[in-house]
């Protein structure tokens, strides 16, 4: 197994890899993470973990709805997770690239960054400005049926596209211009699907392509149902997520 130290940026969310982050980083011990990025040279990956955050443990302070000329409180790396940092994470997390860091006037950033692999979280550090983890890459094994599973999930998806979206059909994905490579499905459908973070975790943990895809094709087919008794729900944006206040 391949093993790094990273910097560890913890969020209410699940990223997976191929997927983009946008972030919008003002916590101090965040922004540390980017300046740190930063002095990395463009033509070199700037790398970071990303982690979801267990229920019950709290995320950075935000800024939005606090007082006019009060700046959130500065906090410690591990402020807000506990004693034991690495008890307050789930434990499979993905590795980020930061393609696009941008520092606006007042010391704040603007991050795009994209999943690249998944990795299992070792042990946390909070001995300098920001957590760091030691990290061990996680293979990405095809399992059983594959393909084929990968084709019934992109027709589940598409029912399920057609429910969240009131049956519209220009705010649908064609099947033919969705990918065909089952890891690419598995995680695209993860990350659009909407899900709640116990939920996209299991399917970042899952042990194989295979097994995702099977997990999906459940988690689809009762999402349509339960989508169909209900009397109406807003369209979703099924391939953009939120912009993450940090």
């Amino acid at each position: 197994m391949t093993t790094a130290r990273l910097p560890l940026f913890p969020l209410n969310a699940v990223l997976f890899p191929g997927l983009v982050l946008p972030l919008n980083v003002f916590e101090e011990r965040y922004r540390a993470i980017m300046r740190e990025l930063l002095k990395t040279d463009d033509s070199e990956p700037r790398l970071f973990a990303v982690v979801a955050i267990r229920d019950g443990h709290e995320a950075a302070v935000t800024a939005p709805g606090m007082p006019e000329g009060t700046s959130p409180p500065e906090r410690g790396p591990a402020d807000g997770f506990g004693p034991d940092p690495l008890d307050a994470f789930h434990r499979v997390g993905c590795v980020a690239d930061a393609a696009t860091i941008r520092e606006r006037p007042d010391g704040t950033f603007e991050v795009v960054a994209t999943g690249t692999t998944r990795v299992r979280l070792l042990s946390v550090e909070a001995n300098g400005p920001y957590l760091t983890a030691e990290l061990e890459e996680l293979p990405e094994e095809p399992g059983d049926g594959a393909a084929p599973l990968a084709e019934g999930v992109l027709r589940a998806f598409q029912s399920y596209q057609k429910r969240l979206a009131g049956a519209r059909e220009r705010s649908l994905s064609r099947i033919e211009d969705l990918p065909d490579e089952p890891s690419v499905v598995s995680y695209l459908v993860a990350a659009a699907a909407v899900l709640d973070v116990p939920a996209k975790q299991r399917l970042l943990e899952a042990p194989d392509i295979g097994a995702r895809l099977r997990e999906e094709l459940k988690l689809l087919r009762s999402e349509t149902a339960v989508i169909r008794h209900l009397p109406s729900l807003p369209a979703v944006v099924l391939t953009q997520g939120p912009t993450h206040l940090n």
